[in-house]
């Protein structure tokens, strides 16, 4: 039986390949997950009926502290480990950088050590595309273009990679990096871009639109559901090269402006909005991101589900009542 650990399987993105495993292989899937806030406890694993399930094996157990043998006892034999387990809220790094260095560096460094102890297949860290900073207009990054992190958290995550690639040349750890953008999706924490839009527009308040110092042009970014990335993340399992980064790129740009338009149109509602220019007030917020996708195109990857589809799924499943909690209503 293929045995695979996911860090922060009980989060949002994390939580959205438990399921993708359960439905399409018959691996077994240990979690580890330090339940902080954005986890909601074990809700989302209870949401999407894998609890349970035997094939489920999950630690509530911090990953940024060393793992004890008898947690490594329970963990066992693992084939495949993913790192996804972090801190990731932009803002919240801003304001206190602390818990995102100690989540998202020394974390990472655990993960590493106890993969020199499990020798898995192979490794992925989850990282993002913040790590490259502001794109300007017509740029999309690749893989190993510089790093230029304007805000903590990207910061923090560029360490993690550092780590990552220092740990495969040092210790010969199998692992390789994705970045990927904005993700989307159900069961998403209310604090996020989509729902927080879903949020004001059922509450009819108005929603600040990230822009440029003139308020005229909104931010821009990639989105991509939480399904589609589950998806990258098993064909790079596969495909996936040690010592290599990955892009995982949504299938067009789309400005924050226009995004909250689709989903108040969507929902048959009113958008009421302010363009603030959060870049000259607050620095760390970007504009604009971009990242170029041709590399896993070229490996014979492609999105399952586009875009409209996706959203359109989101937005209706969150409007049920039995799904407004994850709306924080």
């Amino acid at each position: 039986m293929t045995r695979i650990l996911i860090t922060g399987g009980a989060g949002f993105i994390g939580s959205h390949l438990v399921n993708h495993i359960l439905v399409n292989t018959d691996w077994e899937v240990v979690i580890l997950d330090k339940l902080t806030y954005a986890s909601n406890g074990f809700d989302r694993l209870r949401d999407i009926n894998c609890f349970d399930d035997k094939r489920v094996h999950i630690f509530a157990a911090d990953f940024t502290q060393e793992i004890k043998d008898g947690l490594l006892s329970e963990i066992g034999k693992i084939d495949y480990i993913v790192h996804m387990g972090a801190e990731t809220h932009v803002d919240n790094s801003i304001g206190n950088a602390e818990p995102f260095v100690i989540s998202n560096v020394v974390g990472t460094f655990r993960m590493l050590e106890l993969a020199r102890k499990l020798s898995p297949k192979k490794m992925l860290y989850f990282s993002t595309d913040e790590v490259f900073g502001d794109a300007p207009k017509g740029e999309a990054f690749r893989e190993w273009d510089r790093y230029n992190s304007k805000n903590p958290y990207a910061a923090t995550k560029a360490g993690g990679e550092e780590l990552c690639l220092a740990y495969a040349n040092t210790y010969k750890v199998p692992v390789f990096i994705s970045h990927t953008m904005n993700v989307f999706g159900e069961r998403q924490h209310w604090e996020k871009f989509i729902p927080m839009i879903i949020r004001k527009v059922l509450k009819d308040e108005v929603m600040t639109i990230h822009s440029d110092p003139t308020r005229t042009i909104s931010g821009s970014r990639f989105y991509i559901h939480a399904r589609n990335v589950a998806s990258a993340v098993m064909f790079l399992l596969d495909k996936g090269e040690v010592r290599d980064k990955y892009n995982v790129v949504g299938e067009k740009e789309v400005s924050n402006l226009d995004m909250a338009r689709l989903i108040a149109e969507t929902m048959g509602k009113e958008l009421k909005y302010e363009m603030v220019d959060f870049h000259s007030s607050r620095p760390g917020h970007d504009l604009r991101y971009c990242l170029d996708g041709k590399k896993m195109k070229s490996m014979g990857w492609e999105i399952p589900i586009g875009f409209e589809e996706s959203l359109i799924k989101t937005i209706r499943w969150s409007l049920e009542e039995k799904n407004k909690r994850w709306l924080n209503l």
